[in-house]
């Protein structure tokens, strides 16, 4: 079974996927085929054996359209850009199309029309003598844009005498109906004039329908046009993602730098980073440290730091020191890439609400030809002249949009899908994001996705006889050479505060109790409750506080010399600052939250507690969870899970819908629907707000389609004419017809400004966090460092992401200047260590390409 990624071309509409997607499935060894009218693509999955991609285009090319083999580039490690752009290409095509059609209709609307304004004309465009005249000349302007605008014939007729009809054929047949009404009008005044029969002529030379066909065709493209601006935006998050892959990358090959393109690069390779440069390839660190970016990929605004043996993932930015790294992932396999290809493959998809809209498009082009031929029919039969049928006819072709149809569902996706990727949500599949629209149940794995995953000092309580640092660090000696895991979260703690490790004698593991050991000729003993029993040890008060301890769902160690007991250290596996913010979250999306933990009661009592999660399942076993996910869906609940473990992937394929947390396993993240980069709850909320919101855009665009050809259709046809005396030109029909398909686009596009969940609060504590940073330098170095004053400053310019990520390094460039920019309000937030003049902001934005307008 192979599958392969098609270029489409000629497609208008979603009768034309249809027509497109029914010609290749009845090709013998064709398992699936997926058609998208956005991106001009098809992805087949076909048996090799039986088919090749040449029978797959000559298929294509007899349903009326073109397809190729996708042709990838070779100057980039990303795999998924095309040779040719053809969204680009279409663009320019229509960009020129609209001008050439715009300088000749200008003409021609004011000599076929003028006089009705009040426009002064040549007397001999006011005479009926000179009827043939003005009749030609409007022909001969007709004529270039007509030639300019072939393909809409082309294609048009190509698919309408297959049997296939598309948007095309209604805008062929409508235009082609009106200019060849006119040149039968230029045959009958030219008639009339050889015969003196000059009330024909006149008549005549009033209904040419000249500047209604050419005004079609112009009108027509300028949809086109602005519905394919409109669509280049909806692939952005692509764009962007695909613009973030490095070109080059320097490795050491004989003990000297060569830079190569990074194609080249090979597994294994050490590869240089310096100050300010994007990473090429996935790697691990092999000498040196840096603050590395990894915004693009995660969301994750703060810098993360890597030394030796981290992993630091392509297209991630390094932001202070140099580094070198083994490249362990290059080209298509790198994380940049599988982010680009999961986020073409779920624009690319097809929700199951989209379905109902592509049976009605099979249809759609055949009834509405049908309900043209029969208005023009009835019009006549009712005694009314046949230009006056004819324009019936001609508006109810070119007023019917199939177009609006086939984008309703695909723009928003895709905006949908992008933005996600954008804040390091990955959505593998359309139909994840509506199934996640439905969940009504969120079932979190406690370790490593409500919690941190692993233990931390969280309580150190002593007695009189020694003091918080020196209990740490007698803990920490004896902890050092156990393999117990508490001993890795008291060393950590003892790192941390940068305490002295003394030397062990007769250190010796006490199994299930603890570990005792000689420290300056004295023994300590460290371990549970049973251990200090067993040793005879005066406890004091501290029992009932370890019972209270052990309620939170903290670990207790005690630690004691031979007779005394000298202090607890707690250890928890904490829960992660926002698990409380997300699960507030999820009760407020009217969402029931279950936790599921392999803990014992009553650590997982203390989380509820903690938490106050509705419901809580302890104690289960690894290869029970997908059976509490299947109990949960046999009462009738739409469950989503969230794990990050192995023993989580079954749970995750069990759900409805599975979202796999950033730090977790790669069987996880296979198993799951959806990907966080980042180890965040919150992702998990913002995934389903988006989803909502992405389906509600959908609602809206089928909405405004079907209500638009309900209403437009029998408006063109004449139905409220006899009572209401509403008759619709074909000219403001084919107006209508454009601003349909660009309003769904449009609609869609008001998704680039959904905003993720808590990103204000990550703004404030960035801000919080780098003034406590201060306060730190502060200490340490006894040198004041005093925030002088905020500003706020309005910047004119910025559309992307590209803009305000260079706006923001232009203003932190600035010394004493720290600054955040929010797109969404065109400004930047900027706070001062120094007095900055507000002339200084302005020319440092200018030098960048943009404009400051405002400092509050």
């Amino acid at each position: 079974m192979k599958t392969e990624k098609f270029d489409v071309t000629g497609m208008t509409c979603s009768s034309c996927v249809a027509h497109v997607e029914k010609s290749v499935s009845k090709l013998d060894g064709v398992k699936s085929v997926n058609v998208n009218l956005l991106t001009n693509s098809m992805t087949v999955t076909f048996e090799e054996l039986n088919l090749g991609t040449k029978d797959i285009e000559q298929s294509v090319d007899n349903a009326g359209y073109a397809a190729h083999v996708r042709q990838l580039t070779l100057d980039s490690n990303v795999s998924t850009i095309p040779k040719i752009d053809f969204v680009k290409q279409e663009q320019d095509e229509m960009k020129m199309r609209w001008w050439v059609s715009l300088v000749f209709l200008i003409p021609l609307l004011y000599i076929s029309m003028g006089h009705m304004l009040g426009l002064p004309l040549p007397h001999a465009f006011h005479s009926t003598e000179n009827a043939l005249m003005i009749a030609f000349t409007q022909f001969l302007l007709t004529l270039p844009i007509v030639f300019v605008n072939k393909k809409y014939f082309q294609v048009g007729f190509k698919t309408l005498f297959k049997a296939a009809p598309n948007m095309d054929s209604l805008i062929a047949i409508g235009s082609s109906a009106a200019i060849v009404y006119g040149i039968f009008a230029i045959y009958r005044i030219g008639y009339a004039l050889g015969h003196a029969d000059m009330e024909t002529a006149r008549q005549f030379s009033q209904d040419l329908y000249f500047e209604s066909g050419a005004t079609i065709l112009t009108l027509i493209t300028l949809g086109k046009y602005l519905e394919a601006k409109s669509k280049s935006r909806t692939s952005d998050a692509i764009t962007h993602l695909m613009d973030l892959a490095p070109k080059t990358a320097v490795v050491l090959r004989n003990n000297e730098e060569v830079e190569i393109p990074v194609e080249q690069v090979l597994v294994g390779d050490i590869v240089v980073v310096r100050p300010g440069q994007r990473v090429p390839v996935d790697g691990t660190v092999e000498s040196g440290n840096s603050s590395v970016d990894e915004s693009a990929l995660t969301g994750e605004s703060i810098p993360v730091f890597k030394e030796k043996n981290d992993t630091v993932m392509s297209a991630s930015i390094n932001k202070s020191g140099y580094f070198t790294l083994r490249a362990t992932k290059v080209g298509n396999d790198t994380t940049l890439s599988q982010i680009i290809r999961l986020v073409e493959d779920a624009s690319s998809s097809k929700a199951p609400i989209s379905k109902l809209a592509d049976k009605i498009s099979a249809v759609f082009v055949p009834v509405v030809i049908g309900i043209s031929l029969l208005s023009i029919a009835t019009w006549m039969l009712l005694g009314y002249p046949f230009d006056f049928a004819l324009s019936i006819g001609i508006a109810v072709l070119v007023i019917s949009c199939p177009c609006a149809l086939g984008l309703a569902t695909p723009v928003a996706i895709m905006v949908g899908t992008g933005k996600g990727a954008e804040h390091g949500i990955l959505i593998k599949s359309a139909e994840s994001l509506e199934m996640a629209q439905k969940i009504d149940t969120v079932v979190l794995d406690k370790t490593g996705t409500i919690t941190e995953g692993k233990p931390k000092v969280t309580d150190i309580l002593f007695n009189k006889s020694i003091t918080e640092n020196e209990l740490l660090e007698l803990a920490a000696s004896l902890e050092k050479p156990s393999e117990h895991p508490l001993a890795e979260a008291i060393l950590s703690e003892s790192e941390n505060r940068k305490l002295k490790i003394q030397v062990v004698e007769n250190f010796q593991a006490i199994p299930g109790q603890g570990i005792e050991g000689t420290i300056g000729g004295i023994k300590y003993f460290a371990g549970n409750l049973k251990l200090m029993n067993n040793k005879k040890v005066n406890l004091i008060e501290f029992n009932s506080i370890a019972d209270r301890l052990a309620d939170e769902g903290k670990t207790p160690l005690f630690v004691s010399d031979d007779t005394n007991i000298l202090g607890i250290i707690a250890v928890a596996d904490v829960v992660k600052p926002t698990s409380k913010e997300a699960i507030d979250q999820f009760r407020a999306l009217g969402m029931e939250v279950v936790m599921l933990t392999g803990d014992h009661a009553k650590t997982a009592a203390a989380i509820q507690s903690q938490l106050g999660i509705s419901t809580v399942v302890a104690e289960v076993l690894p290869q029970d969870k997908d059976k509490e996910i299947t109990k949960l869906q046999a009462a009738g609940k739409i469950v989503a899970m969230v794990g990050d473990g192995i023993n989580d992937a079954p749970a995750l394929m069990r759900s409805n819908l599975g979202i796999a947390i950033g730090a977790g396993t790669d069987v996880a993240i296979e198993s799951a629907d959806v990907v966080l980069m980042r180890s965040d709850l919150l992702d998990a909320v913002t995934t389903l707000r988006l989803s909502k919101a992405v389906m509600l855009n959908i609602k809206q665009n089928l909405f405004w389609a079907f209500f638009y050809n309900i209403i437009g259709i029998p408006l063109a046809a004449g139905v409220f004419y006899s009572a209401l005396g509403w008759k619709l030109n074909p000219m403001f029909a084919a107006a209508a017809m454009s601003f349909s398909s660009v309003t769904v686009v449009l609609n869609a596009l008001r998704l680039l400004r959904f905003k993720p969940t808590g990103q204000k609060r990550e703004f404030e504590d960035e801000l919080i966090n780098k003034q406590q940073t201060n306060q730190l330098i502060n200490k340490i170095t006894n040198k004041p460092i005093t925030v002088m004053s905020e500003k706020t400053l309005q910047i004119k310019g910025m559309s992307c992401g590209h803009c305000s990520a260079r706006v923001e390094k232009a203003l932190n460039a600035i010394d004493g200047v720290e600054a955040k920019v929010d797109l969404e309000n065109n400004s930047a937030k900027v706070i001062l260590t120094k007095d900055v003049s507000d002339e200084t902001f302005k020319t440092a934005v200018d030098a960048v390409g943009y404009e400051v307008v405002a400092v509050n």
